[in-house]
Order: structure tokens, then C-alpha cells, then sequence
């Protein structure tokens, strides 16, 4: 037994990330206990992780109560540091670097793929601005698409096969987008802006009034413009399914649903979409759990049938 597992057993690791998953996303959570055994265990230690550096970067806890940190750059640094040293079969002493190391020697996560997430945090501790879509998509790639690339390699895909990967991005970015949207009045109370300047000054919208209730009207339009941003990618993530064992695509299916309908229900409540914030209801989660089945079944038979279309011209990282 190494020092490792002297220290940190496996049980504790996967029974610590499930926590973190429980409490960070109940969508990814319900979705992931979709995977077999093995696949929910590495992709809650894989999210936890994902969660980690998020909430550091952020001085929140699991995704809730931003508030600002007067570090994050050496926070930042630590992160790159830690990651790097997981990756390299160092002993992690944080359970989190522990749990994600596991997962990453066990599936073999590309190091790249990994600094390139916390490349996305970068971008926030930066304070980057965003002028175009273009922009803000790469952006979206750190915080999101890697990680969608990430979890389809735990779920068994071959770091070679780059086509299925790219669909994989293609969800994390239509995710992104998706929470960018719902978001955009939060984070603007926070100093986070995402939607593209260039966006803003065609409603002569200025920065500080993204937060004004008289410009709701305008901050509504700018949603639906995301999250028609999103569509393509949601609709060319679709065609990733058939490459993954049917739990997985059932498990992937059903998020796919669930956060496609944040969106379309941040569009349907326009303006009072900020009133409280928008959350898709269990009814509606169930619901799109079994239309996520019945996607996955017919992504395992009849999608095999015909030759994958091809991926439209748009934004991609892999």
C-alpha cells in the first residue's frame, strides 16, 4: 500500500467528491448517478475537483456565495503547482488533488486538458473582457469545454479520438453559455461580465447597468441571444452519444436535457427571469431523464445506422 492510499483510501476519496456533487450540482448529480459504479466514482472525483479550483478562484463554497479574493493570483499559482504535481504521481496531501489524481493516472487525462482548465480560471483572475462571441468562447473552453472533453475520456473515449472529443466541448461549451446567461445579472454584482462588449454596445448598454432593473428588457435580450449561441452546440453534442457505452450516453442525454432547458426557461420568463433564479423543476428533471433515455437508445442502434453528420464550422479548441 503506497502512502497514498495509507493516508486517503479510495472509499473516503469517492465518498467526499459525491458529497461535492450533491451539494455543487444537483443536475450533474441526479445525471451522473445514471453511470455504472466505476464511471460515477471518477467523474464525482473529476467534478469535485473541477468544483475545487472554481470555488478558490472564487472564495465561494461548492458554487455558492462569490465574494472577492485578495489572493487569487498566488491561488492560481497554488492550483497550477498542486495540479501539476497530482499529475506527476507526487503524494497530494488535499484529498481533492488526491481524488483527481486517481482518476487522472487511472483514465490517463491529458496535462494539457487539466492546465487548460485552470487557464479558464486565469481569465477571471485577469479580469479579461470578452469584445466577441469568438472571445468569450475560449473562455468557455477553459471553464467548460475541457471538462466536457475531461468526462468523456472518464467515460472511456480515447484521448486520440479527437472527433468525439470535440463533441464533448461542444456540450461544455453550450453549458457555459447556458449558465452565462442565467447568470449574467450575478455576476455583474460580482464585476464578472461575460456577454461581448461588442453585444453590449449595440444595446448602448453600459457595464454598470447590467444590474439596473430598468434594463431588463435589454439583459433579457442579450440571454436569448446566448442561449441561442448555445443551440448549435447542444445539437452537434448530440451526435457524441453513440460513442459512449449506453449509461453514459443515458447519463449525458439527460444533462444535455436539463441544462438546454435552463436556457429555454430563461428565455420564456424574459425580463423576471432575474427576479429569482431560474431552476428547472423535478418534474421536469425526471423528464428529461427519460428523454435522455430513449436518446441514448436510439443513438446505440438507429444512429449507427447512418454516417455521422459532419461538424458544422464553428468554434473548437480540439
Amino acid at each position: 500500500m503506497s502512502a497514498l492510499e495509507a493516508d486517503i483510501e479510495a472509499p473516503d476519496l469517492e465518498a467526499q467528491s459525491r458529497e461535492a456533487i450533491q451539494k455543487g450540482s444537483k443536475s450533474f448529480a441526479a445525471a451522473a448517478a445514471l453511470f455504472d459504479a466505476q464511471t460515477r466514482a471518477d467523474a464525482e472525483m473529476l467534478y469535485a475537483w473541477c468544483r475545487h479550483c472554481d470555488d478558490v478562484i472564487d472564495g465561494q463554497t461548492l458554487g455558492h456565495g462569490m465574494s472577492p479574493v485578495a489572493d487569487a493570483p498566488a491561488r492560481l499559482a497554488a492550483l497550477y503547482a498542486q495540479t501539476r504535481s497530482a499529475l506527476a504521481g507526487e503524494t497530494p496531501t488535499d484529498p481533492v488533488f488526491a481524488a483527481f489524481q486517481t482518476v487522472a493516472l487511472r483514465r490517463g487525462i491529458p496535462e494539457r486538458y487539466a492546465l487548460d482548465m485552470i487557464d479558464g480560471f486565469s481569465m477571471d483572475v485577469e479580469g479579461r473582457t470578452y469584445e466577441t462571441l469568438e472571445d468569450l468562447l475560449a473562455y468557455c473552453w477553459g471553464v467548460a469545454g475541457v471538462v466536457g472533453a475531461m468526462m468523456a475520456i472518464v467515460m472511456g473515449v480515447p484521448a486520440s479520438d479527437l472527433a468525439t472529443l470535440r463533441r464533448a466541448q461542444d456540450l461544455g461549451l453550450g453549458f457555459q453559455l447556458t449558465n452565462i446567461a442565467r447568470d449574467i445579472v450575478e455576476d455583474a454584482r460580482n464585476d464578472r461580465v461575460y456577454v461581448p462588449r461588442a453585444w453590449l454596445a449595440e444595446l448602448n448598454l453600459p457595464v454598470e447597468q447590467l444590474t439596473d432593473p430598468a434594463r431588463r428588457a435589454d439583459v433579457a435580450a442579450l440571454a436569448r441571444r446566448l442561449v441561442e449561441a448555445a443551440e448549435p452546440y447542444y445539437a452537434s453534442a448530440r451526435w457524441g452519444l453513440r460513442d459512449l457505452p449506453v449509461r453514459s450516453a443515458w447519463a449525458i442525454a439527460a444533462a444535455r436535457g436539463v441544462y438546454r432547458q435552463i436556457g429555454l426557461d430563461v428565455v420564456s420568463a424574459g425580463p423576471a427571469a432575474w427576479d429569482e433564479r431560474v431552476v428547472v423543476s423535478g418534474r421536469m428533471k425526471a423528464w428529461r431523464a427519460l428523454e435522455g433515455g430513449i436518446v441514448a437508445l436510439r443513438s446505440a442502434t438507429l444512429d449507427r445506422l447512418g454516417a455521422v453528420p459532419e461538424r458544422p464550422a464553428m468554434w473548437s479548441k480540439i
